[in-house]
Parts: structure tokens; sequence; C-alpha cells
């Protein structure tokens, strides 16, 4: 017997119209652009602070590689944390605490990176201080982007989930891309520390993304009731 119609998946034109048709809704525009917000963050720091320990900390090249693997260890931890933290706090409050610690991190410790003690640096044990607190960002940073994931497959249907994942995809590649290339244009024009003191724009953007975001989600759940 011939499957039916409803048993034939769908093309990968009817993916790709499906994943344009919801893009305009406003609980996914917001959404995407949190996603994007959030993935600018994570790889214009990420993706520099090898750089940044280089050029503003003066540590060696091979010191500067090793130091910011503790940005991706904390990433890790950070993820693991938080899904027990959220047993107890509402994610939205919770997202918000970390994006605010994310930036007190880049206010009071980027001023102490130019504080040189004038000692050569010959291994990761030499290393300043500061140069193993910035890294912890990525603590703050780790619980956003699976949070974020997580509320808005939530809040869909489950034939909807493909075409969405397909505009996560999408929106986080873009942000990776472009957070990286703002960051390294901002490195070369101002300096590395005044690159990253920049990024403190796009997370209070995400700090009012992620209200509208609560906002659309509530009346998603009312929709679905």
């Amino acid at each position: 017997t011939k499957p039916s119609q409803q048993d034939t998946p769908p093309s990968i034109v009817d993916g790709f119209v499906d994943m344009i048709k919801m893009s305009i809704k406003p609980l996914v525009l917001i959404f995407v652009m949190s996603v994007f917000l959030y993935v600018l963050i994570e790889q214009g720091i990420g993706s520099w602070l090898p750089t940044f320990y280089n050029e503003v900390i003066n540590l060696p090249s091979h010191i500067s590689v090793q130091m910011a693997s503790i940005f991706a260890a904390s990433l890790a931890i950070g993820r693991l944390l938080a899904g027990q933290i959220l047993k107890f706090i509402n994610w939205h409050l919770f997202l918000n605490i970390c994006l605010i610690g994310m930036a007190l991190i880049i206010v009071f410790l980027l001023p102490l990176t130019g504080a040189s003690s004038g000692e050569e640096i010959k291994s990761i044990v030499d290393a300043p201080l500061v140069a193993y607190l910035l890294p912890l960002i990525g603590l703050m940073m780790a619980p956003i982007y699976p949070v974020l994931n997580s509320v808005m497959l939530s809040s869909l249907a489950r034939h909807k989930h493909a075409p969405m994942t397909g505009l996560i995809v999408v929106f986080s590649a873009f942000g990776g891309t472009t957070g990286s290339l703002i960051t390294g244009y901002f490195f070369q024009e101002v300096g590395g520390k005044n690159a990253f003191y920049l990024a403190l724009i796009p997370m209070v953007l995400l700090i009012i993304s992620l209200y509208f975001f609560k906002q659309e989600t509530q009346k998603s759940s009312v929709n679905k009731s």
C-alpha cells in the first residue's frame, strides 16, 4: 500500500517554506534575535580571548591558548549547574541574573587587565589572577543558550520543532560569524580592552529581548491552553 499524503515526510522545499513562515511570528522573531545576540557575545569573547590574553595581558601565545581553555570548561560546568539551579528559580529571572553577572565581570575585571607585575610569565602558574577570573564569565554565559532553546521548543507544537531547529541553526551561525567579525574589527580599531567593553551593548539588548520573549511565551501558553 502507498503511504498516505499525511504520512509522506515533507520535502526540503516544504521544510524551508515552513521555516520562513514561522520566522515572521512575533514569538519566533524575538527568539531568533535573542539567540543571535547570545551567540554574538559568546563567539565574540570566546574566539578572541586568546588574542586578548596575548595582546592585553601580555601572556605568551601558548599560555594564552591554555588560559582560554578555562572559558570552555566554564561553559561546560555552567550548563551542568544550570539544570540544578532551574529547579528552584524561574528561567527568566535566572537568565537576567546571568547577564548581569556577565556585565559585572566585564566592568570590574577589565580595568585590572592592564596592570602588569613586570615578571616574566613562563608557565600558566605565573599568570596573574585576573587571567583566571576573566574566563569565568563562561559560568554565567553557559545557561542562556540551552534555556532559550528549551523554553522556545516548549512553546511550540511538536510538528513545528523541525523548522524551529532550522532557524536556531541559521541564526546561531549568523550570530557566531558576526560576533567574531565585529570583535575582531574593534580589536584592531580601539584595542582589545575596549572591544570587550563593547560586549556590554548586546548584553543590554539581550536583557530587553528576554523581557519581550517572556511576554510572548506567556501568550503562547495561554493560546495552547
